[in-house]
């Protein structure tokens, strides 16, 4: 399982004080007003940065971190990402699964039958759709909904799915 959870990428610099225009990857950007910290990746090392204020422009989230003053500072930062630890992460609902979570584990039918591996997750809006691939057969979308996602079990990295009529063709 992940330590860290993606929540937003350094897109610009947003005037010359150090603050910085981010495109949230979170389902909930207002989710930012209550974070105290995030987990700069600079791709060399990981640099833990404060939040002293939190401002909303458009789809993006504007902060101003505690360790920068001013805009070359921020520069370097451009395209890379925010993260939070777990601890820090979103408290999910019964049947809620981070999506790092699920990327990889085996599906299997409820007969048993091996689908392959989840490799990617599809945000219609409506729902979910999670795409499974097996190596030598064409890709299956499944929609995760109740009727179809009959068990998660992240631990042990399986989910077992009922395929309704036409998922296959």
């Amino acid at each position: 399982m992940e330590d860290f959870f993606q929540v937003g990428v350094i897109s610009n610099t947003h005037g010359i004080g150090g603050e910085v225009k981010v495109f949230p990857t979170t389902d909930d950007a207002a989710r930012f007003k209550k974070l105290k910290e995030v987990i700069l990746d600079t791709g060399k090392e990981r640099l833990t940065l404060h939040i002293v204020q939190v401002r909303f422009f458009k789809q993006m989230v504007i902060l101003k971190f505690r360790e920068f003053q001013n805009i070359n500072e921020v520069e370097r930062f451009r395209g890379k990402s925010l993260y939070v630890s777990r601890k820090n992460a979103v408290k999910l609902q019964k049947d809620e699964y981070f999506i790092a979570d699920i990327i990889g584990i085996r599906v299997y039918t409820e007969e048993g039958e091996d689908l392959g591996v989840l490799s990617d997750v599809i945000q219609t809006g409506a729902n979910d759709v999670y795409t499974v691939k097996k190596e030598g057969e064409r890709e299956l979308l499944i929609p995760a909904i109740k009727d179809c996602i009959r068990q998660v079990d992240v631990e042990a990295g399986r989910m077992t799915v009922r395929l309704l009529p036409g998922l296959r063709d």
